[in-house]
């Protein structure tokens, strides 16, 4: 697997990189070698946040944590990546149409383990309602007016569906599609 780097607020030394691509080598049995994961480092006051990205096909798999040290988030993130695979395993061979992301695994290290792989995503309701066209800083005063996380809206400048959220950090962020 390779590994990209990002720091932001923090110094990441060479053995601080080691210990997180030996902790995400167990990742290995369920991703080709070539495959790229993305980590970003950061300090949020007193805590180190950690986030790991693995874009593997269309699918994107992310853990996020926020811990005192840098070997406690690492752990959290690989057992977060794992059971999110595990969880999704029978959603993910049907969507690719073949076996999950997994180059060579072991099948019985999946099946020793309870799995709530069966269970079915419900949706409970539906909501329609008009798109006009809009600003984006008209759609953020807009979730803010409603109290959302997030708000969809046609953007007047792109004429595309949009996605305004509030992220972690208490900013915004915005998704724009990609055909």
């Amino acid at each position: 697997m390779r590994f990209n780097y990002t720091k932001k607020n923090v110094d990441v030394h060479q053995a601080a990189k080691d210990m997180i691509e030996k902790k995400l080598s167990k990742l290995d049995k369920f991703f080709k070698d070539d495959t790229e994961i993305n980590v970003t480092v950061s300090k949020i006051r007193s805590q180190m946040n950690l986030e790991v990205t693995i874009p593997y096909r269309d699918i994107i798999f992310r853990a996020e944590t926020l811990e005192s040290d840098l070997l406690t988030a690492t752990d959290k993130a690989v057992d977060i990546l794992v059971r999110q695979i595990r969880r999704n395993k029978t959603r993910l061979e049907k969507r690719l149409h073949q076996k999950l992301p997994i180059a060579d695994y072991d099948a019985d290290t999946l099946s020793h383990e309870i799995v709530d792989e069966e269970l079915d995503y419900k949706v409970v309701k539906t909501k329609k309602f008009p798109m006009k066209p809009m600003s984006v800083e008209e759609a953020i005063l807009q979730m803010n007016l409603l109290g959302h996380q997030f708000y969809m809206f046609k953007n007047a400048e792109t004429d595309e569906v949009n996605v305004v959220y509030v992220r972690k950090d208490k900013n915004y962020g915005l998704i724009e599609p990609e055909m």
